[in-house]
């Protein structure tokens, strides 16, 4: 199922928002412009790449080479769909959780989503050479925080090929991320069978989710955010 929209309403401009979704396309479209080995070579440097980050870790580059693609590769994809899917539900569920947090905040929790994403797959593809890029574990976080606010706000949902639903919240989110949650232990079983991974990182979108649910309840609320459309 593919959401469309959400009715819950903003008091504020998304500003951090609308700049995460252009700057993701900004850098696809720098993507798109390079040739299969300069793709190769900006991958091999900025992806996410469990086996750099067990090197790095072992002294050989040291933490800040382990620790910088697990932030740069959450602004790489790996196609038009990839970015597309991505940015389409950060622009459906984003701006709620910013207008919760503020800018700054939720600035920070976009980020600290996806760090949390980056560990748990990294953690649990130790040594694995195989690139992973994409912005879907900061914005699973964004996912988890709309869950635990949101619960029963309306989203606007299509159903391949003709059918749409409003359904609450908690099913759309639910659903999503009980099926990353067994997606993501069926791949593991696959890893420990044919001892390879590769594919949708499963576990990253579950450690963004949970490390947004967390943070929601820890971050502060953005002061004075009813101060506009009161009466």
């Amino acid at each position: 199922m593919i959401p469309i929209r959400d009715d819950q309403p903003t008091f504020g401009t998304p500003a951090v928002t609308y700049f995460l979704i252009v700057f993701n396309f900004l850098i696809f479209l720098f993507e798109a412009t390079l040739s299969q080995r300069g793709l190769s070579d900006l991958f091999r440097q900025f992806a996410l790449i469990p086996d750099h980050v067990a090197l790095g870790l072992a002294g050989h580059g040291g933490v800040a080479v382990a620790v910088f693609p697990m932030f740069t590769s959450m602004f790489l994809h790996g196609g038009w769909m990839h970015v597309i899917g991505n940015m389409w539900v950060l622009w459906i569920f984003g701006d709620n959780i910013e207008d919760q947090l503020g800018h700054f905040l939720y600035l920070v929790f976009y980020l600290a989503c996806g760090l949390g994403a980056a560990v748990l797959h990294v953690l649990l593809n130790w040594g694995s050479p195989i690139p992973t890029v994409g912005a879907s574990g900061a914005i699973a976080g964004v996912m988890g925080a709309y869950l635990l606010l949101y619960p029963r706000a309306r989203v606007s949902t299509f159903f391949p090929p003709f059918f749409f639903f409003a359904l609450p919240a908690w099913v759309v989110l639910g659903y999503w991320i009980v099926v990353q949650f067994f997606s993501g232990a069926a791949a593991r079983v696959v890893y420990a069978r044919q001892g390879g991974s590769g594919g949708i990182a499963f576990w990253a979108h579950v450690g963004g989710f949970v490390v947004g649910m967390i943070l929601i309840r820890i971050l502060p609320e953005r002061s004075g955010r009813y101060r506009y459309g009161t009466w």
